[in-house]
């Protein structure tokens, strides 16, 4: 027990470091040029930020991301060719090596669909908005190319490959666009990924593959890597923010959770099935896509356009209640870690355990539905 705690140390300590450094470091000339790179966010419209604040911070998430693996990449290159490093290595990543050394394309063909994105949010952040229809078409593209070309997809029960693999596509383009709604105040997106992120990565390295009584260690290091460049984002995001991370970074961030979620086993036991567990990736996201799916029929219901921003969101609610932005932020925080142990308890507990722990999600979120039915009522007046 005592080397397997300090392997998982040691594995956490090689994915979430280098990018958090890479990532806070790097941002510090990103927000130095960004004004003459055309990534600057002026305050006005339905922004509520007071200051001119840089954008671009996905430019950094990006760096700390791309830097990990490609170094990642190197060092696996160089072990897999030479005994001695492998014997200052821990025992229990040796049998990791081939097939992490196996899986490298699809890891950089992922990394290649997300750097697409980030070209396609840098480019919207210094245009000040692409058309919604062409991003989303770039969005849909990308997702498609993840589960038609790279073969990830939901594994739902359904037995119907056509309907997992058009509901996977939805999956990818609703994450993407649910932490690009989410990017609405200091800290708030980035810290939500983080904590999705950590827990997810947690699940991961609790739940064995099929057939195996090994973690799932490649998508654990991928939902690691990305909350340790965020970790080095937040430093610079946390309020008041310093830059902010703008289309590219969310785009980034949800694509590659979306992604790791579709890659991902849930449901796998040794001792009997839990299909329950199915559910782990729509309960540690119940934050996010609650307040997509609230904001676009606050929209709706008065007749707007779904694409234009406005303050309508969760977190600008909260704050409609009486809390500081601060509080609203740490209060979502809250209860999207809730959401998070909630989702590690559901790889682990029978069915009659998962349905008290889905039934307190759900109260959680009615509690929260009935709070915020007087604001709900205003913003619609």
């Amino acid at each position: 027990m005592t080397d397997l705690t300090q392997w998982i140390g040691w594995l956490v300590a090689v994915t979430v470091l280098p990018p958090l450094l890479v990532t806070l470091v790097s941002l510090y000339p990103v927000r130095r040029f960004a004004d003459a790179l055309g990534l600057v966010a002026r305050p006005g419209g339905h922004s509520t930020h007071t200051n001119v604040t840089p954008l671009g911070g996905g430019i950094g998430i990006w760096l700390g991301i791309m830097f990990t693996f490609l170094s990642a990449t190197v060092t696996l290159y160089l072990v897999r060719q030479n005994a001695d490093l492998q014997s200052h290595l821990p025992s229990q990543s040796l049998v990791y090596l081939e097939g992490a050394w196996l899986r490298l394309g699809q890891l950089w063909s992922l990394l290649g669909a997300a750097t697409v994105l980030v070209i396609l949010g840098v480019t919207d952040d210094r245009r000040g908005g692409v058309n919604p229809f062409f991003r989303l078409a770039v969005e849909f593209a990308v997702a498609g190319y993840v589960v038609y070309g790279m073969g990830f997809g939901l594994t739902a029960f359904i037995g119907i490959s056509w309907l997992t693999d058009f509901l996977s596509v939805v999956w990818i383009v609703a994450l993407i666009n649910s932490f690009n709604m989410l990017d609405n105040m200091d800290g708030l997106s980035g810290g939500v990924a983080a904590i999705i992120s950590a827990s997810m990565a947690i699940v991961m390295l609790t739940t064995p593959d099929p057939g195996t009584s090994r973690p799932q260690v490649f998508v654990a290091a991928l939902l690691l890597v990305v909350c340790g460049a965020l970790l080095g984002f937040l430093w610079h995001n946390f309020s008041p923010a310093k830059i902010f991370m703008g289309d590219g970074g969310s785009y980034l961030v949800g694509f590659l959770i979306a992604v790791a979620m579709l890659m991902a086993t849930f449901a796998s036991s040794d001792h009997e099935p839990r299909p329950h567990a199915m559910l782990a990736p729509l309960c540690a996201m119940a934050v996010p896509l609650y307040d997509m799916t609230t904001v676009l029929w606050i929209r709706i219901r008065q007749g707007r356009s779904p694409f234009v921003g406005d303050r309508s969101h969760f977190s600008h609610r909260l704050v409609e209640l009486g809390l500081s932005r601060t509080q609203a932020v740490l209060t979502i925080y809250l209860v999207t870690g809730t959401c998070g142990l909630a989702s590690v308890l559901l790889t682990h507990v029978g069915i009659v355990q998962a349905i008290t722990v889905i039934g307190i999600v759900a109260c959680m979120l009615l509690l929260v539905i009935i709070l915020e039915s007087t604001q709900w009522q205003n913003t619609q007046e």
